[in-house]
């Protein structure tokens, strides 16, 4: 099976955008850890009982981490039809997003009485960071970074 240039490039973002996300995932893990968990058992952590504002803090400061990778490595050769640059856009559809593994945290705690921390990892930082990656993607891809205009002009679309 063959290919084509325009899979090729899907694939380059799908990986690039994979990798920034990695990269602003382990400083979220880290820093929702460190707020609701405190790294340690037994020690004492400032949002033990605040898992979800825990969880809204750890991602806001890897969503800054996600807009300025996205923005200049994985869709570098995209446009933004957008006076900001996109920054309002990326932050609307990453509050959005975060709505999923939120609700994944919260069903965990309040729905299932789970609150140790491999669970509340597992429900926010696995299963639902998985589902709104893929919707983050998606919808980041088509409203935030189209394809060039000269790219447009001509029905092409944009290259790497």
């Amino acid at each position: 099976m063959s290919v084509t240039p325009r899979g090729r490039r899907l694939a380059g973002e799908i990986w690039r955008y994979l990798a920034v996300g990695l990269g602003a995932t382990i400083v979220a893990v880290l820093l929702f850890n460190l707020l609701v968990h405190g790294f340690n058992t037994g020690g004492w952590a400032p949002l033990n009982d605040q898992p979800v504002l825990g969880y809204v803090i750890a991602n806001l400061v890897g969503t800054a981490i996600a807009y300025r990778g996205t923005r200049s490595w994985a869709f570098r050769h995209r446009d933004t039809r957008h006076p900001d640059g996109g920054r309002t856009a990326f932050l609307l559809i990453s509050l959005g997003t975060m709505l999923i593994p939120m609700a994944c945290l919260w069903i965990s705690r309040n729905g299932l009485g789970l609150d140790d921390p491999v669970s509340d990892n597992l429900s926010a930082n696995v299963i639902g960071l998985a589902l709104a990656n893929a919707a983050r993607f998606v919808l980041t891809r088509q409203l935030v970074f189209g394809i060039r205009e000269d790219a447009a002009e001509d029905g092409a679309t944009a290259t790497p």
